[in-house]
C-alpha cells in the first residue's frame, strides 16, 4: 500500500477519531521543500554545478530551481546574481512517493539513527531536517560524486498546532525518538 492510500484509509480516520474535528480541520501535508545549499561550491570558484543539479532532479524526480543572492555580501565573498542554492517543492503524488522513499529507505540508511527530534518542528509545525550528504538516496552513483553536499528537506503540514502536526507525522511512519 502506497502512504496517500495508508494516509487516506488508516491515517485521517484515526486523526478523526483522536482529534475529534471536522475533516477539513485535520491536520494535512502541504508540501515537501528540499534545499541544496552550493554558496561554498560556488564561492570557491567552482561554476559549474550542473552534477548537483542533476543529483538533486535525481533525488526528488522534479527539475531543481537555482536560487541566486537578492544582495551582495562582501564578508562572506557574495556577489548580487550569484547561484547560492538549488531547491525543489513536492506536491501531490510526487510529495507522497518522496515521502515513502525518504522514511522506508533514506532514514534507516543514516548512521547511527535513534529517530528524529520532535524539537525540529517549528511553532506552525513544519518539520525541518537535515542530511549530511546527498550519497543516503538510492539514485545517487557513488562513483558520481565529487565532494559531498547537505541537503535540508521541510516537510509542510496544514496545521493549526504542532501537537496536531506530530500526530499525523507520526502516523505517517516518521520515526520521532521518545
Amino acid at each position: 500500500m502506497s502512504l496517500k492510500q495508508h494516509y487516506i484509509s488508516t491515517v485521517l480516520p484515526h486523526l478523526k477519531k483522536n482529534l475529534k474535528k471536522n475533516v477539513n480541520a485535520l491536520p494535512r501535508l502541504e508540501k515537501v521543500v528540499v534545499n541544496m545549499g552550493i554558496g561554498s561550491l560556488v564561492t570557491g570558484g567552482q561554476k559549474d554545478f550542473s552534477l548537483l543539479e542533476k543529483h538533486l532532479s535525481l533525488i526528488t524526480g522534479q527539475k531543481a530551481v537555482v536560487s541566486k543572492a537578492k544582495q551582495s555580501i562582501s564578508n562572506f565573498k557574495l556577489r548580487e546574481g550569484q547561484a547560492v542554492g538549488l531547491s525543489t517543492t513536492l506536491r501531490g503524488d510526487r510529495m507522497y512517493d518522496f515521502l515513502e522513499k525518504f522514511i522506508h529507505l533514506v532514514l534507516p540508511r543514516v548512521r547511527d539513527f535513534q529517530g528524529l527530534k520532535a524539537k525540529s518542528m517549528d511553532r506552525d509545525g513544519n518539520l525541518n531536517i537535515g542530511l549530511k550528504e546527498q550519497t543516503l538516496f538510492p539514485e545517487i552513483v557513488q562513483d558520481d560524486i565529487v565532494k559531498t553536499h547537505g541537503i535540508q528537506i521541510t516537510i509542510v503540514t496544514k496545521s493549526t498546532a504542532t501537537s496536531d502536526a506530530l500526530l499525523l507525522l507520526q502516523q505517517l511512519g516518521i520515526p520521532f525518538t521518545k
